[in-house]
């Protein structure tokens, strides 16, 4: 499953928010990827998220495969949108 989302935080994802999303992607079992600008990377390691330099407004997609896709999708989106605020 895909889905394109927008960084919608001033600072885009720099250290803390990499850190939230990684810790967040890891409690699932599906495979998780980010692709950006061509690039397709493992979204549940940090040094390839703070690799991509995303900042606000930019568009990532999120393509997650496996046994609870659904529901780390609903994750992850939920967590973009809120700024990287942790429940």
């Amino acid at each position: 499953m895909e889905r394109t989302v927008k960084i919608l935080n001033e600072s885009g994802l720099h250290a803390r928010p990499a850190s939230v999303f990684v810790k967040t992607a890891s409690q699932f079992k599906s495979d998780i990827k980010i692709e950006f600008n061509g690039n397709i990377l493992n979204a549940k390691s940090i040094m390839n998220l703070m690799s991509l330099g995303l900042k606000k407004d930019d568009e990532i997609k999120l393509i997650i495969d496996g046994p609870d896709a659904e529901e780390a999708m609903e994750a992850l989106v939920k967590l973009i949108e809120s700024k990287f605020n942790e429940a």
